[in-house]
């Protein structure tokens, strides 16, 4: 069970999507290893490390297509590169 979890479905135009893609795109590009995310009324800040695990999945299933992108990451490993880091800075 996750220690937290927050799911919104809704159903947007495809300039909205879009859009909402385009945001997700710049908060994680911002380069300062946080992104903030503004979801409807929700913001939620994640720290997000150099390197993602990355999916991308596309499925048609008879009339109805289903395209999933998932981005995952360790907590434990985003810590471990930012120690690292400072330990080489420090050297």
């Amino acid at each position: 069970m996750a220690d937290v979890e927050f799911t919104r479905t809704e159903t947007l135009t495809r300039e909205e999507t879009a859009k909402l893609l385009a945001t997700l795109a710049e908060a994680l590009s911002a380069g300062n290893g946080r992104a903030k995310l503004s979801l409807g009324d929700t913001r939620i800040e994640l720290h997000v490390p150099e390197r993602l695990q990355t999916e991308v999945e596309v499925e048609v299933d008879g009339d109805e297509v289903e395209l999933e992108i998932e981005l995952s990451w360790s907590l434990r490993e985003s810590r471990h590169t930012k120690s690292t880091a400072a330990g080489r800075a420090a050297k």
